[in-house]
């Protein structure tokens, strides 16, 4: 496992092509806990296909099928090197899904995936990768890009810069404007790890306990999906397509059956949160915005 500067900069997916349909919109509302309440007509059009509507943050799972057990094969300029992170020793950082149109229930698209980041922190003190992955339609035109950086634990000391990594957002120090509770299921993980996230360490009670867990943890794009759920109840009014883009930095795990509170901070367009289990006294969601269209 090597990482190589600058070549990994270089280092690109090619274009592949995926399809997703209104059954796989829903399954993902699903997994972030729309529909609990049938008669909730608000929640209940993200889980029923008459007047479907789009949780933003669905663009994270709705590419999954394109996926070969694998990944996209890295594609590399001629006498470029490849990298290779060690896999068993990385972690989700932040996420941002930023959307150019709003997400229809059901299309065809293409996506390409490229590294924009590689950040050093030393030997032995692990590595930032920053991965992007652009959605085009039929026409070309762009439709999400999905921005994500990986903590590689087992990959630093490769000679790369040691600083320039993008900021996080800094919420407001202020009270809370409003704040939003969320029950998780104790089966949620279960639900949610079949929009393709298949790692047994949401499901396999032996893999949870041998990473140190006592139990299947929820995944982290799932607890993401839950403060997108957030601000479109406390602040959209369960209008999607208000949202350009959502964004936060992953902090500690949700336990299946934690209550997560969702804080919210209202400073026009942008929608700064952070999202907490107060049973356990953790912050889970760090550095969340929300920016709406205008």
């Amino acid at each position: 496992m090597a990482i190589f500067y600058p070549d990994i900069l270089e280092q690109k997916t090619a274009a592949r092509e995926f399809t997703y349909r209104d059954k796989d919109v829903m399954l993902y509302a699903l997994g972030v806990g729309m529909g609990q309440d049938p008669m909730n007509e608000d929640e209940l059009a993200y889980v029923y296909e008459r007047n479907l509507k789009v949780i933003p943050t669905a663009a994270t799972v709705l590419a999954s099928n394109m996926r070969s057990a694998g990944g996209p094969a890295p594609v590399m300029p001629e006498g470029h090197r490849q990298s290779q992170i060690n896999f068993l020793m990385v972690v989700h950082g932040e996420q941002k899904v930023e959307l150019h149109k709003p997400l229809p229930t059901t299309g065809t698209f293409t996506a390409e995936g490229r590294t924009v980041g590689a950040y050093d922190k030393g030997e032995g003190k692990g590595a930032v990768i920053i991965n992007e992955t652009v959605w085009k339609d039929d026409k070309g035109e762009k439709v999400a890009t999905l921005t994500g950086s990986t903590f590689a634990r087992g990959d630093g000391g490769f000679g790369g810069p040691s600083e320039g990594a993008p900021e996080p957002h800094v919420v407001p120090t202020r009270k809370a404007d409003l704040s939003v509770d969320f029950t998780t299921r104790e089966d949620q993980a279960l639900l949610y790890r079949l929009n393709g996230d298949r790692n047994p360490l949401h499901s396999d009670p032996e893999s949870a306990r041998r990473s140190g867990f006592q139990r299947p943890i929820l995944h982290g794009l799932c607890t993401y999906g839950i403060t997108c759920r957030a601000v479109l109840q406390a602040i959209t009014g369960f209008d999607p397509d208000q949202i350009l883009s959502h964004q936060a930095r992953f902090s500690a795990p949700v336990i299946p059956g934690d209550t997560i509170t969702v804080d919210l901070w209202k400073d026009g367009r942008n929608i700064s949160f952070e999202a907490r289990v107060k049973e356990r006294g953790a912050t889970v969601i760090k550095n969340g915005l929300t920016v709406l269209r205008a």
